[in-house]
Formats: structure tokens, sequence, C-alpha cells
């Protein structure tokens, strides 16, 4: 029996002097240990701030939430009766939401999740916020997060409101260990990302952390919106022109550029690229990234370098003679069989002989190669633009002693051979002689938001206040325009307003097997120009790679890309158009009757003068040579309005108003209605427009 009562009186002492270790010895240690288990740190996404069109007004990329739904089944606070009572119900109303399973399917699934005692049991993911807002009001769910289980997890997804429009311009997120550094999302990822938040929680009994107030606790801030310079309406035409034109030439891939001349926003960037399966996609952005041989657009540059340094004039003639020349072993050949014979430089220029100016370079920089590079190095050809889109491209301009320089490294040069540029490179040059020789560095946001306050504007980038003399800047406009209204660009030429631009043609060479593979050669077709020739507003460049039809020359496959573009452009900036703009020669518009506020509203826009004080909401116009007048049109409640002449909306609105009922015949304006101005009105009688155009 003592050893009895010993044996338990050692226990006892055991299990005190355990209770000691714990508390005394080993206290601080277990309790951290069990705070890391009950409590830890979580971080709070901020909310990623939208990209906008030039104006901030149009979305390019924003933020949607999706969410995860799950359901806390074994919750202590959903009794039982509430539960056998209401899956019915929700059942029901969970499959007439996400119709992808039947209500006897999801009632069958809850009722095991509950008695499995499901905590985090899935029910769907990918939820919009509409469906979740209708979520909440169903069955059991709307009892709250405790008593009716419901959980929902947020997420935000990145979308493209206009889908592929200059998508890979605006880029995209990346969970890679670089992070966000495609297109704009990556340029300018440090104001967009904003700064997340951190948040103390605990875990309960029920496995779930709830958050807790705490002093170190740190809330998100929302990134900064994005403004950028590109014209939505200017980049659908830019993306549809260059599509048809590639899918017309079935070509690899192709890119085209739309500058402003005068500050060097980019209003449109367009890239696109063939598929496995036949289908053009903006993968990569060509116009940023690809170096190539730029070809003939390069003699801009070949031939400004000769006449600067007073080697040339454009009436001096050369002899091309039958179309060819060698250099050692390479012969340089002109596009039109049998040759050019003597022509001035200015002809070599618009018909882009290759012979021609071969000569005139090798001629004139023979034994001075150098002179010749530091020209081209002097107007920034070889010097990357900075542009903040990461992956731009390196130009390339050999200096002589260089590796591979050889003997004919400067005729080639001379026709865009043995260099490299990227479209956007060469575009931004071809824009410095448009904007009268001062370079500007293209950009492509215009400022950055936080809650609509403008927190950083960007500037105008100057890189050169002047690329060469004012007289040679002269006569090379002049040669550029003179290639589109004599030379290879003549199918360019029209009516409204002039272009000035360089056709070029290059083979495009291949680092294992050179320009032929199989004895078949890829070509690189391109325009690149301004417009209006006189005034130059914008600058444009089109840029084909590996056309497989039999056409392929600049003029005839990028060339009507840059057409439809700068048609575009024109018909829609009313400041370029002469016109409406000549003063005392202005011209007036025919204007249809309608609503009094609109009309002024869109004549004073348009600087039309307008005469007539008309106090009603309905007026009728008529065009005089110098103005339009505006007279009061009489709407009676109880009779037919007179809707002729007005567009079928006026039209509509006026009568559906009245309470007829409307039938529409065609398009334009109303030249007929059936009922006649003036007539009784019976509600529901059916009148029918006849309109202008069937």
């Amino acid at each position: 029996m003592i050893g009895l009562y010993l044996g338990l009186f050692l226990l006892a002492l055991l299990i005190v002097g355990r209770i000691l270790q714990l508390q005394v010895v080993q206290g601080d240690e277990l309790r951290k240990k069990a705070d890391e288990l009950m409590l830890k740190y979580i971080t709070i996404e901020s909310n990623r701030g939208d990209i906008y069109a030039s104006g901030g007004k149009r979305l390019l990329a924003t933020s949607v939430p999706f969410y995860e739904i799950r359901m806390d089944l074994k919750t202590n606070a959903m009794e039982d009766k509430v539960f056998t009572s209401g899956v019915d119900s929700l059942s029901l109303c969970l499959s007439n939401l996400f119709r992808d399973k039947s209500k006897a399917a999801y009632k069958r699934e809850l009722m095991q999740a509950r008695r499995d005692g499901k905590r985090y049991y899935l029910i769907r993911r990918q939820v919009s916020y509409k469906q979740l807002q209708e979520l909440k009001h169903f069955p059991i769910f709307r009892l709250g997060r405790y008593k009716g289980g419901l959980i929902n997890i947020q997420s935000n997804r990145r979308v493209l409101p206009h889908q592929l429009l200059a998508a890979r311009t605006i880029g995209y997120l990346s969970k890679s260990e670089s992070g966000n550094i495609v297109g704009i999302e990556g340029a300018y990822d440090h104001y967009l990302s904003g700064v997340q938040g951190v948040r103390l929680v605990q875990k309960t009994a029920g496995n779930l952390w709830i958050p807790l107030r705490d002093a170190n606790e740190v809330d998100p801030e929302n990134g900064y919106d994005v403004v950028t310079t590109i014209d939505v309406d200017i980049q659908d035409v830019a993306e549809y022109a260059l599509l048809k034109q590639l899918s017309r030439h079935q070509a690899h891939h192709g890119c085209a550029v739309l500058m402003e001349v005068e500050t060097g926003n980019i209003r449109a960037i367009a890239n696109l690229t063939r598929d496995e399966n036949g289908r053009y996609t903006e993968a990569y952005n060509y116009a940023i990234a690809e170096s190539t041989e730029p070809g003939s657009t390069f003699k801009l540059a070949t031939l400004m370098a000769a006449i600067e340094d007073g080697f040339v004039e454009p009436d001096d003639t050369i002899d091309t003679g039958t179309g060819s020349i060698r250099y050692y072993d390479k012969v340089i050949r002109d596009t039109r069989k049998g040759g050019y014979g003597r022509i001035s430089v200015k002809e070599a220029f618009e018909v882009s002989s290759n012979v021609a100016l071969s000569k005139i370079i090798y001629e004139n920089y023979r034994g001075k190669e150098e002179a010749f590079v530091e020209r081209l190095y002097r107007m920034h050809l070889n010097e990357p633009l900075g542009i903040e889109i990461r992956g731009e491209g390196e130009p390339l301009i050999r200096y002589p002693g260089d590796e591979y320089w050889s003997g004919i490294t400067l005729p080639m040069m001379s026709h865009g051979y043995e260099v490299r540029m990227t479209p956007l490179q060469v575009l931004t040059f071809y824009n410095a002689v448009a904007n009268d020789g001062r370079m500007v560095g293209p950009r492509i946001v215009e400022r950055i938001l936080n809650y609509g306050k403008t927190v950083k504007e960007f500037d105008i980038r100057l890189i050169d206040p002047s690329i060469c003399s004012r007289q040679t800047l002269s006569t090379m406009k002049t040669m550029l325009e003179g290639v589109v209204e004599n030379g290879t660009a003549k199918n360019l030429s029209n009516e409204n307003f002039h272009i000035a631009g360089k056709t070029g043609t290059v083979q495009i060479a291949n680092e294992k097997y050179g320009y032929r593979i199989d004895s078949k050669v890829s070509y690189q077709a391109s325009f690149v120009g301004y417009f209006p020739a006189e005034k130059p507003k914008y600058s444009c460049i089109v840029v084909v790679n590996s056309p497989t039809n039999a056409v392929y020359y600049g003029n005839l496959v990028a060339g009507p890309v840059f057409r439809e573009i700068a048609n575009k452009v024109y018909a829609t900036s009313f400041d370029l158009q002469e016109g409406l703009n000549a003063g005392d020669g202005i011209s007036i518009p025919y204007s249809k009757n309608g609503h009094r506020k609109d009309l002024e509203a869109t004549l004073t826009e348009l600087d039309i003068p307008v005469l007539g004080e008309v106090g009603g909401d309905w007026v009728m116009t008529k065009k005089t040579d110098d103005h339009i007048r505006l007279d009061p049109l009489t709407v009676h409640d109880d009779m037919v309005p007179n809707v002729k002449e007005m567009g079928v909306k006026d039209a509509v609105y006026l009568l559906e108003n009245a309470g007829l009922k409307v039938m529409v015949r065609g398009r334009g304006k109303v030249v007929e209605q059936s009922l006649p101005p003036g007539s009784r009105i019976n509600r529901g009688q059916i009148i029918i427009l006849t309109m202008s155009f069937s």
C-alpha cells in the first residue's frame, strides 16, 4: 500500500515538474510557436490602375473582379432545419444561375457535403460580381457568412475591353520571376501596381482566419491610371487595313505605326503575326523590336548625307547604264529591266535607282568612308530611341574597320543593306524631316492619373533640334513628294491632300543561308512618309514581311495600308481640311431638320455660321452660300408632326412620343411620311416613313 502511495506521489511530482518546465523554462518558446500557428500576417492586394486611350475616357486595360464561391457546411450557426428546409430552393437557384448542373445534382452534392462536414466546399470558380450579388440573396446564403455558410474569395483578372486592339503594346501581367515586363503594363508597372497592404489575422476554431486590429496593419494603396497617346478609332483602322493586306498577300507578319509629327505621340501601333492556324494575332511588337535591313527607305539618309556634304545637287545627272553595276563580286541592279540610262539625282530618288545611289556614295566617299558613317551618326541613326517599352531592337550602322566591313559595304549601305533599324526608328527619322529637322522621341504615354487628378505629365522628348541644314531639308522634302507624284508611289497620290514618302523593298537575310533558302527569296515591303506634305501633321510607316504572293513591292503591298490610314485620319481631322478652314471660302454643308440644341452644338463645333433665333425645340434648316439658317418647326400635341428632311433618330423620337407606331423603309433622311403633317393623331396608328435611300 505504501508503495502505491509512493508511486502516486512520484507521478504527481513528475507532472508538477513537467508543468513547471512547460510554463517557466519552455513557456516563451511554446507561446511563440502557438502564436505562429494561430496568428499570421497576410498580404492585401492593391487594385491595379487602368490604362486609357488618349484623352483618358476609353479604357484599353482594366481589372475586373472574379470570385471563387465556397460553402461552410459545418458552421455551428447553421441549424439542421434551416439547411433541410432551404437546400431544395438553393439547389434550384444555383442551377438556374450557372446552368452547369441540374437542381437534383446540386442538391445531392450539397447534402453529401453536409454529411461529410465539409467546411470549404467548392461551388463555382470564375463567378462575376453580378452573379455574386444574386448569390447573396439565395435561400440559406441570405442568412449571412456564419448562418448561411457563404464564402467568397475575390481575385482580379486583367481584361482588354477592345480585345486584340494594340494588345502587344498594352502588354499583359506575368507571374514569372522577372515580373511584368511586356508593353505598357511592364514599362509603367511601378505606377500601375500600387502598394500592397498587410493585415494580421487569427485562426478560429472553425479553421477560419479573421482579421484582428493591429497597430502594424497597413492599408493597400491603389495603383495609378496611365493615359496613353493611342487613338482607338485610328488604331482600329490601322489594324483592319493591315490585317486585310496581310491576308491578301499571305504575309508572315507586318506592322503599322502612326505618329504625330510635332509631339512624337504614337496614335496607332499595330503588329500582326500569322499563327500556325493561319490566323493573325498580336503576338510580337515588330514595330519596336524587329531590327532588319530597311532597304530603299534608307536612301533618304543616304542622299541627305551626300547633299549635306556638298557632293551632289538634285539636278546633277548620273549614268545608270543598263541597270546594273559590279562592286568586286557583288552586282547591284535596278528593278527596271534595261535600266534608266542617264537621269537626274532627283529622278534617281523618285524611281529608287539602286545603281544611281550606290554610284553617288561609292564615288564620293571611297577612301573617306568615316565621313559618310559619321554623317549618319550625326543624324542619330545608330542610336536606340530609348522608348519606355522594353525590347527595342538595336540599330546597326557599321563603322569602317569593324569586323564585317568590306569593300562592298559602302555601296550596299547606300540602298539599305548591311544596316539594321526597327520600323519605329525609321519612322522617327522621317518624322524629323517632316518636323523641319527637329527630331523628337516617340511617346506612348501622355500622363499618370490618381483618381482623375494628373500626378505626372510626360513632356516632348527632344533628341536633336536640327538633324541637317534647312536647305538640305527643303530639298529632301521636295524629293519625297516627287516619289508620290512622279515615282514609285504614284498609286498613293490623291486629290484631297498630298503625301510625301518613300517605298522600300528588301530581300530578307537568314543568318545561316543568306538571302536565298532553297532557291527562294523572301521580301520585306515598306512605305514610310508623312501627310499633308505641305504642312505635315502625321507620319506613318507600314512594313509587311514575307508576302508569299508574286507581288512584293513596297508601293503595292505596304502602300495601300498607309493610304487607308491616311484617308481615315484626314476624313476625321477637320483641322487638316482646307475647305473647312479657308475663312471666306468656307464650304457650307447640307444639314437635316431636327433638334435645335443638337444642331446648334454641332454647327458651333464645326465653326459653321448659323443665323436665325429660334426658341422652340425643333427647327428646319436652310443651306445658303455662307451660313445655315434655322427656322421654327411647330409641333402640336394632337397633330402629326412634319418629319420630312429629318434623320431617322429625330423622326422616330417625335412620332413615338406623339403615340404613333413607326415603320421605316430605307436609310438617310425622310422624304415621305404616310400620314400627312397636321392631320389628327389616333394613338397606336401606324405611320410609314420612306427614306432617301432604299
